[in-house]
């Protein structure tokens, strides 16, 4: 079975718990990063690390870890799992506070949630092909820029086009496609398949 991290502890999925009373299930008050790891490697880890910082920043929580830090934590969770390929997932929350609040308490320790799962294969017909969309309005808060966990919006629009039998839901702001609800949009002369 395959080990997540829990504030500083590495332990099995069904043994991780968190307090009733974290900011983040109360109030969605946390942020979180996804990683990929191709053929055992980390891709880009810098440039996640620097948006996670940003979003921490922008949500007013010191980060808890150096990026040094962060490498060695993500690096052993990975180790965990036995597949070249993976899909990391980070979540930092504000922490555990004495009561329901919405004001916050600075001296609050943030709780750290890392966990992975084997990366999703793409069909090379999906690839080649492209895939059933749907668009809606971005109803999304307007600091996207900040990778919060408060993502009901975007789950509601995917079921949405779930429920239209579509894969995914471009969210349209300003006249601009600016992403997926649950996907990133890459243009089509970046996309190349694998040699086979």
């Amino acid at each position: 079975m395959s080990l997540v991290y829990l504030n500083r502890e590495l332990l099995p999925l069904d043994q991780a718990q968190i307090s009733v009373l974290d900011r983040g299930f109360l109030f969605g008050d946390g942020v979180y990063e996804v990683i990929p790891v191709y053929n055992g490697r980390l891709f880009r880890l810098q440039q996640h690390l620097d948006r996670l910082e940003r979003s921490l920043a922008g949500i007013r929580v010191r980060s808890p870890h150096s990026h040094d830090e962060w490498k060695n934590i993500i690096e052993s969770v990975v180790e965990q799992q036995h597949v070249p390929d993976q899909s990391v997932y980070v979540q930092v929350t504000r922490g555990v506070a004495k009561r329901r609040d919405h004001a916050f308490d600075d001296s609050l320790t943030p709780t750290v949630f890392v966990m992975t799962n084997a990366l999703a294969v793409v069909d090379r017909n999906d690839i080649a092909l492209g895939v059933s969309a749907v668009t809606r309005d971005d109803i999304r808060w307007d600091r996207c820029n900040i990778k919060a966990i408060t993502l009901l919006a975007n789950v509601l629009m995917k079921q949405e086009a779930s429920d239209e039998g579509a894969a995914e839901a471009i969210l349209i702001r300003d006249g601009l496609a600016v992403e997926g609800s649950a996907s990133n949009l890459v243009p089509t002369c970046c996309l190349a398949l694998p040699e086979t």
